[in-house]
Protein backbone atom coordinates (compact mmCIF):
# COMPACT_ATOMS: atom_id res chain seq x y z
CA UNK A 1 0.00 0.00 0.00
CA UNK A 2 1.39 3.31 -1.04
CA UNK A 3 2.12 6.26 1.94
CA UNK A 4 -0.99 7.53 3.39
CA UNK A 5 -2.07 10.46 1.79
CA UNK A 6 -5.04 12.71 2.81
CA UNK A 7 -7.99 11.77 5.07
CA UNK A 8 -11.70 10.96 3.85
CA UNK A 9 -14.77 10.82 5.89
CA UNK A 10 -17.80 9.10 4.22
CA UNK A 11 -21.27 9.39 5.32
CA UNK A 12 -23.87 7.24 4.20
CA UNK A 13 -27.74 7.47 4.65
CA UNK A 14 -28.97 5.51 7.33
CA UNK A 15 -29.94 2.32 5.16
CA UNK A 16 -28.78 -1.26 4.32
CA UNK A 17 -28.86 -0.31 0.74
CA UNK A 18 -26.89 2.96 1.02
CA UNK A 19 -24.41 1.52 3.87
CA UNK A 20 -23.42 -1.39 1.57
CA UNK A 21 -21.98 0.97 -1.41
CA UNK A 22 -20.71 2.95 0.66
CA UNK A 23 -18.54 0.30 2.42
CA UNK A 24 -17.17 -0.81 -0.73
CA UNK A 25 -16.32 2.71 -1.76
CA UNK A 26 -14.40 3.18 1.55
CA UNK A 27 -12.51 0.36 1.38
CA UNK A 28 -11.38 0.83 -2.28
CA UNK A 29 -10.29 4.66 -0.93
CA UNK A 30 -8.34 3.03 1.50
CA UNK A 31 -6.58 0.61 -0.70
CA UNK A 32 -4.84 3.85 -2.58
CA UNK A 33 -3.23 4.55 0.41
CA UNK A 34 -6.02 7.46 1.68
CA UNK A 35 -7.25 7.24 5.33
CA UNK A 36 -10.98 6.72 5.73
CA UNK A 37 -13.31 7.54 8.22
CA UNK A 38 -16.62 5.68 7.71
CA UNK A 39 -19.96 7.40 10.11
CA UNK A 40 -22.85 5.77 10.98
CA UNK A 41 -25.52 6.51 12.91
CA UNK A 42 -24.90 4.68 16.23
CA UNK A 43 -28.45 2.78 15.84
CA UNK A 44 -26.82 1.22 12.32
CA UNK A 45 -23.37 0.95 13.98
CA UNK A 46 -24.44 -1.64 16.23
CA UNK A 47 -26.13 -3.72 14.03
CA UNK A 48 -22.97 -3.58 11.91
CA UNK A 49 -20.95 -4.44 14.36
CA UNK A 50 -23.16 -6.98 15.56
CA UNK A 51 -23.19 -8.35 11.71
CA UNK A 52 -19.45 -9.07 11.31
CA UNK A 53 -18.11 -12.48 11.80
CA UNK A 54 -16.06 -12.87 14.63
CA UNK A 55 -12.46 -13.37 12.83
CA UNK A 56 -13.21 -10.13 11.41
CA UNK A 57 -12.79 -8.32 14.85
CA UNK A 58 -9.51 -10.59 15.14
CA UNK A 59 -6.53 -7.57 14.64
CA UNK A 60 -4.77 -8.96 11.04
CA UNK A 61 -8.56 -8.80 9.93
CA UNK A 62 -9.26 -5.54 10.93
CA UNK A 63 -10.62 -2.84 7.91
CA UNK A 64 -8.35 -0.41 6.78
CA UNK A 65 -10.94 2.13 7.73
CA UNK A 66 -12.21 3.84 10.56
CA UNK A 67 -15.90 2.74 11.73
CA UNK A 68 -17.47 5.20 13.73
CA UNK A 69 -21.08 6.95 15.30
CA UNK A 70 -23.25 9.77 15.84
CA UNK A 71 -26.33 10.01 17.50
CA UNK A 72 -29.52 10.54 14.88
CA UNK A 73 -31.48 12.10 17.69
CA UNK A 74 -33.73 9.00 18.22
CA UNK A 75 -34.37 6.73 21.47
CA UNK A 76 -32.87 3.00 20.87
CA UNK A 77 -36.97 1.90 21.16
CA UNK A 78 -37.94 4.27 18.73
CA UNK A 79 -39.69 2.91 15.68
CA UNK A 80 -37.03 4.07 12.88
CA UNK A 81 -39.58 2.75 10.20
CA UNK A 82 -41.39 5.56 10.95
CA UNK A 83 -39.57 7.25 7.58
CA UNK A 84 -41.04 10.57 8.60
CA UNK A 85 -39.58 10.66 11.86
CA UNK A 86 -36.28 9.57 11.00
CA UNK A 87 -35.71 12.13 8.29
CA UNK A 88 -36.71 14.90 10.21
CA UNK A 89 -34.59 14.06 13.40
CA UNK A 90 -31.70 13.31 11.08
CA UNK A 91 -31.86 16.23 9.50
CA UNK A 92 -32.14 18.17 12.39
CA UNK A 93 -29.52 16.90 15.04
CA UNK A 94 -27.01 15.28 12.82
CA UNK A 95 -25.14 18.31 11.29
CA UNK A 96 -24.07 19.33 14.63
CA UNK A 97 -22.71 16.13 15.61
CA UNK A 98 -21.15 15.43 12.54
CA UNK A 99 -19.47 19.10 12.60
CA UNK A 100 -18.31 18.06 16.24
CA UNK A 101 -17.08 15.20 15.34
CA UNK A 102 -14.79 16.28 12.62
CA UNK A 103 -13.18 18.85 14.66
CA UNK A 104 -12.47 16.23 17.43
CA UNK A 105 -10.50 14.23 14.72
CA UNK A 106 -8.74 17.74 13.28
CA UNK A 107 -7.73 18.43 16.75
CA UNK A 108 -5.91 15.20 17.58
CA UNK A 109 -3.98 15.20 13.66
CA UNK A 110 -1.53 16.36 12.08
CA UNK A 111 -0.86 17.60 8.51
CA UNK A 112 -2.30 14.46 6.36
CA UNK A 113 -4.39 12.91 8.74
CA UNK A 114 -6.76 15.97 8.80
CA UNK A 115 -9.85 15.41 7.17
CA UNK A 116 -9.05 16.47 3.69
CA UNK A 117 -12.48 15.91 1.71
CA UNK A 118 -16.45 15.02 2.70
CA UNK A 119 -18.08 12.15 0.84
CA UNK A 120 -21.36 12.14 1.14
CA UNK A 121 -24.53 10.35 0.16
CA UNK A 122 -27.05 12.47 -1.97
CA UNK A 123 -29.55 11.56 0.86
CA UNK A 124 -27.32 12.90 3.54
CA UNK A 125 -26.53 16.14 1.29
CA UNK A 126 -26.79 18.12 5.13
CA UNK A 127 -23.34 17.23 5.04
CA UNK A 128 -21.81 18.87 1.89
CA UNK A 129 -23.49 21.77 3.82
CA UNK A 130 -21.32 21.34 6.78
CA UNK A 131 -18.25 20.24 4.69
CA UNK A 132 -19.02 23.97 2.75
CA UNK A 133 -19.80 25.82 5.90
CA UNK A 134 -15.84 24.09 7.39
CA UNK A 135 -13.91 24.55 3.84
CA UNK A 136 -13.28 21.01 3.40
CA UNK A 137 -13.28 20.02 0.01
CA UNK A 138 -16.68 17.80 -0.79
CA UNK A 139 -18.25 15.06 -3.18
CA UNK A 140 -21.77 13.80 -3.58
CA UNK A 141 -22.12 10.25 -3.78
CA UNK A 142 -24.83 8.97 -6.27
CA UNK A 143 -26.07 5.37 -5.36
CA UNK A 144 -28.85 5.14 -7.87
CA UNK A 145 -28.94 5.02 -11.42
CA UNK A 146 -28.01 8.42 -13.40
CA UNK A 147 -31.88 8.41 -15.05
CA UNK A 148 -32.96 8.59 -11.55
CA UNK A 149 -31.35 12.04 -10.64
CA UNK A 150 -31.27 13.36 -13.96
CA UNK A 151 -34.97 13.22 -13.57
CA UNK A 152 -34.77 14.77 -10.21
CA UNK A 153 -32.70 17.82 -10.98
CA UNK A 154 -35.69 18.18 -13.80
CA UNK A 155 -37.98 18.15 -10.98
CA UNK A 156 -38.31 22.25 -10.62
CA UNK A 157 -38.59 22.71 -14.28
CA UNK A 158 -41.57 20.18 -14.37
CA UNK A 159 -43.25 21.58 -11.78
CA UNK A 160 -43.16 25.17 -12.76
CA UNK A 161 -44.36 23.97 -16.66
CA UNK A 162 -47.50 22.56 -14.81
CA UNK A 163 -46.33 18.89 -15.52
CA UNK A 164 -46.07 17.94 -12.02
CA UNK A 165 -47.81 19.39 -8.98
CA UNK A 166 -46.34 20.41 -5.94
CA UNK A 167 -47.25 16.80 -3.93
CA UNK A 168 -45.00 15.21 -7.02
CA UNK A 169 -48.59 13.98 -8.92
CA UNK A 170 -48.34 14.04 -12.74
CA UNK A 171 -51.03 16.03 -13.94
CA UNK A 172 -50.86 15.05 -17.88
CA UNK A 173 -51.80 11.45 -19.52
CA UNK A 174 -48.12 11.41 -21.14
CA UNK A 175 -45.56 9.85 -19.09
CA UNK A 176 -42.15 11.97 -18.76
CA UNK A 177 -39.43 12.28 -21.24
CA UNK A 178 -36.05 14.28 -21.30
CA UNK A 179 -34.73 12.13 -23.71
CA UNK A 180 -34.88 9.82 -26.98
CA UNK A 181 -32.20 7.81 -25.78
CA UNK A 182 -33.84 7.52 -21.96
CA UNK A 183 -36.82 5.20 -21.26
CA UNK A 184 -39.81 7.90 -20.42
CA UNK A 185 -41.57 7.40 -16.74
CA UNK A 186 -45.24 6.40 -16.46
CA UNK A 187 -47.02 7.89 -13.04
CA UNK A 188 -45.93 4.43 -11.42
CA UNK A 189 -42.73 4.41 -12.12
CA UNK A 190 -42.03 7.87 -10.75
CA UNK A 191 -38.85 7.23 -8.18
CA UNK A 192 -41.26 9.39 -5.48
CA UNK A 193 -44.35 7.23 -6.15
CA UNK A 194 -46.65 5.68 -3.47
CA UNK A 195 -50.22 5.92 -4.61
CA UNK A 196 -51.55 4.21 -1.46
CA UNK A 197 -49.40 6.24 1.01
CA UNK A 198 -49.73 10.15 0.02
CA UNK A 199 -47.83 11.25 3.12
CA UNK A 200 -45.26 9.11 2.15
CA UNK A 201 -45.06 10.58 -1.17
CA UNK A 202 -45.13 13.45 -0.69
CA UNK A 203 -42.11 12.76 2.06
CA UNK A 204 -40.30 11.73 -0.99
CA UNK A 205 -41.09 14.39 -3.51
CA UNK A 206 -39.86 16.88 -1.04
CA UNK A 207 -36.54 14.48 -0.94
CA UNK A 208 -36.21 14.67 -4.42
CA UNK A 209 -36.86 17.96 -5.05
CA UNK A 210 -33.92 19.12 -2.80
CA UNK A 211 -31.15 17.09 -5.47
CA UNK A 212 -30.50 20.34 -7.39
CA UNK A 213 -29.37 22.08 -3.87
CA UNK A 214 -27.41 18.68 -2.69
CA UNK A 215 -25.61 19.24 -6.21
CA UNK A 216 -24.95 23.03 -5.45
CA UNK A 217 -22.68 21.98 -2.85
CA UNK A 218 -20.71 18.99 -4.02
CA UNK A 219 -18.10 19.74 -6.24
CA UNK A 220 -17.92 16.35 -8.02
CA UNK A 221 -20.76 13.80 -8.43
CA UNK A 222 -19.00 10.25 -7.78
CA UNK A 223 -21.58 7.85 -9.13
CA UNK A 224 -22.04 4.04 -8.86
CA UNK A 225 -22.36 3.51 -12.26
CA UNK A 226 -20.16 3.18 -15.34
CA UNK A 227 -20.24 5.46 -18.40
CA UNK A 228 -21.10 2.86 -21.16
CA UNK A 229 -24.44 2.04 -19.37
CA UNK A 230 -25.98 5.05 -19.73
CA UNK A 231 -24.31 7.48 -21.63
CA UNK A 232 -27.33 9.84 -22.18
CA UNK A 233 -28.51 10.11 -18.71
CA UNK A 234 -24.99 10.92 -17.25
CA UNK A 235 -24.63 13.57 -19.78
CA UNK A 236 -27.79 15.63 -17.79
CA UNK A 237 -25.96 15.45 -14.33
CA UNK A 238 -23.49 18.18 -14.10
CA UNK A 239 -20.26 17.07 -12.75
CA UNK A 240 -20.96 13.59 -12.64
CA UNK A 241 -18.02 11.13 -12.28
CA UNK A 242 -18.83 7.70 -13.00
CA UNK A 243 -16.58 5.06 -11.46
CA UNK A 244 -18.40 2.01 -10.43
CA UNK A 245 -19.49 -0.50 -10.16
CA UNK A 246 -17.77 -0.64 -6.46
CA UNK A 247 -16.42 -3.94 -6.09
CA UNK A 248 -15.73 -5.88 -2.89
CA UNK A 249 -11.91 -6.29 -2.37
CA UNK A 250 -11.16 -9.66 -1.41
CA UNK A 251 -9.31 -9.21 1.47
CA UNK A 252 -11.27 -7.20 3.11
CA UNK A 253 -14.71 -8.87 2.04
CA UNK A 254 -15.92 -9.80 5.28
CA UNK A 255 -16.77 -5.93 5.89
CA UNK A 256 -19.98 -5.66 3.65
CA UNK A 257 -21.73 -3.13 5.15
CA UNK A 258 -24.41 -5.38 6.49
CA UNK A 259 -27.52 -4.80 9.06
CA UNK A 260 -28.10 -8.87 8.78
CA UNK A 261 -25.30 -11.81 9.34
CA UNK A 262 -24.92 -13.45 6.36
CA UNK A 263 -25.40 -17.20 5.50
CA UNK A 264 -22.49 -18.34 3.61
CA UNK A 265 -23.40 -21.91 4.24
CA UNK A 266 -25.92 -21.30 0.87
CA UNK A 267 -22.43 -20.85 -0.91
CA UNK A 268 -21.43 -25.01 0.37
CA UNK A 269 -25.18 -25.64 -0.86
CA UNK A 270 -24.37 -23.95 -4.34
CA UNK A 271 -21.50 -26.04 -5.07
CA UNK A 272 -23.20 -28.86 -4.41
CA UNK A 273 -25.76 -27.79 -7.46
CA UNK A 274 -25.97 -28.54 -11.29
CA UNK A 275 -24.22 -25.79 -13.43
CA UNK A 276 -26.59 -22.64 -14.11
CA UNK A 277 -29.46 -24.74 -12.40
CA UNK A 278 -30.18 -22.52 -9.34
CA UNK A 279 -32.90 -19.58 -9.16
CA UNK A 280 -31.72 -16.91 -6.92
CA UNK A 281 -34.36 -15.12 -5.30
CA UNK A 282 -33.58 -11.89 -2.98
CA UNK A 283 -35.64 -8.61 -2.70
CA UNK A 284 -33.76 -6.39 -1.30
CA UNK A 285 -33.87 -5.09 2.66
CA UNK A 286 -36.83 -3.45 2.72
CA UNK A 287 -39.77 -5.25 0.35
CA UNK A 288 -42.53 -6.32 2.12
CA UNK A 289 -45.03 -8.96 0.75
CA UNK A 290 -48.31 -9.59 2.18
CA UNK A 291 -48.77 -13.37 3.55
CA UNK A 292 -51.21 -14.77 0.52
CA UNK A 293 -48.18 -12.92 -2.10
CA UNK A 294 -45.57 -15.17 -0.27
CA UNK A 295 -47.68 -18.31 -0.60
CA UNK A 296 -47.78 -17.88 -4.21
CA UNK A 297 -44.03 -17.06 -4.42
CA UNK A 298 -43.51 -20.22 -2.54
CA UNK A 299 -45.95 -22.23 -4.84
CA UNK A 300 -44.42 -20.52 -8.16
CA UNK A 301 -40.66 -22.08 -6.94
CA UNK A 302 -42.52 -25.24 -6.43
CA UNK A 303 -44.03 -25.61 -9.77
CA UNK A 304 -40.42 -25.19 -11.28
CA UNK A 305 -39.27 -28.40 -10.26
CA UNK A 306 -35.64 -26.91 -10.38
CA UNK A 307 -33.50 -25.92 -7.17
CA UNK A 308 -33.77 -22.50 -5.59
CA UNK A 309 -31.54 -20.06 -2.94
CA UNK A 310 -34.59 -17.70 -1.26
CA UNK A 311 -33.40 -15.26 0.49
CA UNK A 312 -36.25 -14.52 3.75
CA UNK A 313 -35.68 -11.73 5.48
CA UNK A 314 -37.17 -12.48 9.60
CA UNK A 315 -38.85 -9.41 8.73
CA UNK A 316 -40.41 -9.82 4.99
CA UNK A 317 -44.08 -10.74 5.61
CA UNK A 318 -45.37 -6.93 6.57
CA UNK A 319 -42.98 -7.17 8.97
CA UNK A 320 -43.42 -10.68 11.11
CA UNK A 321 -41.75 -14.16 9.81
CA UNK A 322 -42.57 -15.57 6.59
CA UNK A 323 -45.39 -18.67 7.32
CA UNK A 324 -45.59 -21.12 4.28
CA UNK A 325 -47.89 -23.48 2.45
CA UNK A 326 -48.70 -26.52 4.05
CA UNK A 327 -46.36 -29.12 3.27
CA UNK A 328 -44.23 -26.74 1.35
CA UNK A 329 -40.54 -27.20 3.03
CA UNK A 330 -41.28 -30.95 2.82
CA UNK A 331 -42.01 -31.11 -0.73
CA UNK A 332 -38.89 -28.96 -2.19
CA UNK A 333 -36.62 -30.20 0.76
CA UNK A 334 -33.80 -31.55 -1.34
CA UNK A 335 -33.74 -28.58 -3.81
CA UNK A 336 -34.38 -25.36 -1.68
CA UNK A 337 -31.69 -23.45 0.39
CA UNK A 338 -33.74 -20.63 2.77
CA UNK A 339 -31.41 -18.16 4.18
CA UNK A 340 -32.05 -14.89 6.41
CA UNK A 341 -29.33 -12.92 4.40
CA UNK A 342 -26.83 -14.19 1.73
CA UNK A 343 -23.51 -13.08 0.45
CA UNK A 344 -24.94 -11.85 -2.62
CA UNK A 345 -22.06 -10.81 -5.04
CA UNK A 346 -20.55 -14.32 -4.17
CA UNK A 347 -23.95 -15.69 -4.91
CA UNK A 348 -24.59 -14.22 -8.39
CA UNK A 349 -20.76 -14.95 -9.19
CA UNK A 350 -21.22 -19.51 -8.47
CA UNK A 351 -21.51 -21.06 -11.73
CA UNK A 352 -24.77 -22.31 -10.43
CA UNK A 353 -27.06 -19.37 -10.14
CA UNK A 354 -29.32 -19.69 -13.61
CA UNK A 355 -31.37 -16.05 -12.60
CA UNK A 356 -31.78 -13.69 -10.16
CA UNK A 357 -35.59 -12.90 -8.90
CA UNK A 358 -35.09 -9.20 -8.51
CA UNK A 359 -36.28 -6.15 -6.73
CA UNK A 360 -34.05 -4.14 -9.28
CA UNK A 361 -32.64 -1.98 -6.37
CA UNK A 362 -29.45 -0.01 -7.52
CA UNK A 363 -26.80 -1.96 -5.80
CA UNK A 364 -28.42 -5.72 -6.70
CA UNK A 365 -28.57 -4.84 -10.46
CA UNK A 366 -25.52 -3.60 -10.81
CA UNK A 367 -24.31 -6.92 -8.70
CA UNK A 368 -26.43 -8.84 -11.58
CA UNK A 369 -25.72 -7.34 -14.56
CA UNK A 370 -21.87 -7.62 -13.32
CA UNK A 371 -21.97 -11.61 -13.09
CA UNK A 372 -23.60 -11.59 -16.29
CA UNK A 373 -26.71 -13.06 -14.65
CA UNK A 374 -30.01 -12.95 -16.55
CA UNK A 375 -33.04 -10.94 -14.20
CA UNK A 376 -36.73 -11.84 -13.26
CA UNK A 377 -37.58 -8.10 -12.21
CA UNK A 378 -40.14 -7.74 -9.61
CA UNK A 379 -39.73 -3.78 -8.50
CA UNK A 380 -41.69 -2.99 -4.90
CA UNK A 381 -40.41 0.55 -4.20
CA UNK A 382 -39.15 4.11 -5.72
CA UNK A 383 -36.80 3.39 -8.33
CA UNK A 384 -36.82 -0.02 -8.56
CA UNK A 385 -39.35 0.35 -11.52
CA UNK A 386 -37.76 2.28 -13.71
CA UNK A 387 -34.65 -0.17 -13.26
CA UNK A 388 -36.71 -2.36 -14.67
CA UNK A 389 -37.34 -1.01 -17.57
CA UNK A 390 -33.79 -0.77 -18.39
CA UNK A 391 -33.34 -4.38 -17.62
CA UNK A 392 -36.06 -5.40 -19.82
CA UNK A 393 -36.37 -3.02 -22.55
CA UNK A 394 -33.04 -0.84 -22.90
CA UNK A 395 -30.62 -3.82 -21.72
CA UNK A 396 -32.63 -6.37 -22.77
CA UNK A 397 -31.13 -8.92 -19.71
CA UNK A 398 -34.44 -10.20 -17.94
CA UNK A 399 -38.09 -10.04 -18.28
CA UNK A 400 -40.51 -8.53 -16.03
CA UNK A 401 -43.50 -10.42 -13.49
CA UNK A 402 -47.12 -9.18 -14.15
CA UNK A 403 -49.71 -8.58 -11.50
CA UNK A 404 -52.58 -9.90 -11.56
CA UNK A 405 -56.40 -8.49 -11.11
CA UNK A 406 -55.56 -8.49 -7.46
CA UNK A 407 -52.20 -7.02 -7.38
CA UNK A 408 -50.53 -10.61 -6.80
CA UNK A 409 -47.76 -11.99 -9.09
CA UNK A 410 -49.55 -15.51 -9.58
CA UNK A 411 -47.45 -19.26 -9.13
CA UNK A 412 -48.17 -19.64 -12.98
CA UNK A 413 -46.84 -16.04 -13.30
CA UNK A 414 -43.50 -17.24 -11.87
CA UNK A 415 -43.18 -19.92 -13.04
CA UNK A 416 -43.59 -19.34 -16.84
CA UNK A 417 -41.52 -16.56 -16.51
CA UNK A 418 -38.65 -18.69 -14.87
CA UNK A 419 -39.01 -21.02 -18.16
CA UNK A 420 -39.48 -18.44 -20.90
CA UNK A 421 -35.96 -16.84 -19.45
CA UNK A 422 -33.68 -19.72 -19.37
CA UNK A 423 -34.56 -20.77 -22.60
CA UNK A 424 -34.02 -17.04 -23.68
CA UNK A 425 -30.28 -17.65 -25.72
CA UNK A 426 -31.06 -14.11 -26.62
CA UNK A 427 -31.27 -12.57 -22.70
CA UNK A 428 -27.89 -15.17 -22.16
CA UNK A 429 -26.11 -12.99 -24.54
CA UNK A 430 -27.18 -9.99 -23.31
CA UNK A 431 -26.16 -10.54 -20.16
CA UNK A 432 -22.92 -11.90 -20.92
CA UNK A 433 -22.17 -9.01 -23.00
CA UNK A 434 -23.13 -6.93 -20.45
CA UNK A 435 -20.98 -8.39 -18.10
CA UNK A 436 -17.72 -7.56 -20.63
CA UNK A 437 -18.43 -4.04 -20.49
CA UNK A 438 -18.99 -3.45 -17.10
CA UNK A 439 -15.81 -5.69 -15.83
CA UNK A 440 -13.98 -3.74 -18.94
CA UNK A 441 -14.95 0.22 -17.40
CA UNK A 442 -13.13 -0.93 -13.80
CA UNK A 443 -10.19 -3.06 -15.36
CA UNK A 444 -6.71 -0.92 -15.93
CA UNK A 445 -7.64 1.78 -18.76
CA UNK A 446 -11.19 1.45 -18.33
CA UNK A 447 -13.84 4.29 -18.28
CA UNK A 448 -14.06 3.71 -14.29
CA UNK A 449 -10.72 2.91 -13.14
CA UNK A 450 -9.31 6.42 -14.88
CA UNK A 451 -12.26 8.62 -13.57
CA UNK A 452 -11.55 7.46 -9.86
CA UNK A 453 -7.48 7.22 -10.12
CA UNK A 454 -8.00 10.71 -11.33
CA UNK A 455 -10.11 11.36 -8.21
CA UNK A 456 -7.52 9.80 -5.64
CA UNK A 457 -4.99 12.15 -7.46
CA UNK A 458 -7.20 14.99 -6.33
CA UNK A 459 -7.16 13.84 -2.69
Amino acid sequence: MAVRRGHVIVIPHAAQGHLAPLMKLSLQIAAHGVKVTLVNTEFIHEKVMASLPAKALEEDQKPPISLVSIPDGLEPDDDRRDYVKMTESMRRVMPGHFMKLIENINSRSNGDEKISCVLADTAAGWALEVAEKMGIKRAAVLLSGPASMALALHVPKLVEAGILDSDGTLKTDKPITLSEDIPSWSSGELSWSCSDDPVMQKLLFAYVSTAAKTFKFAEQILCNSFHELDPSAMKLIPKALPIGPFSTTNHFETFAGNLWPEDSTCLNWLDKQTPGSVIYIALGSTTMLSPNQVGELALGLELTTLPFLWVVRSNMTDGSTAEFPKGFMEKVADRAKLVQWAPQEKVLAHPSVSCFVSHCGWNSTLEGLTMGVPFLCWPYFADQFHNRTYICDVWKIGLGLEKDENGIITRNELSSKINTLLSSDEIKANSFQLKGVARKSVAEGGSSFKNFKGFIDQI
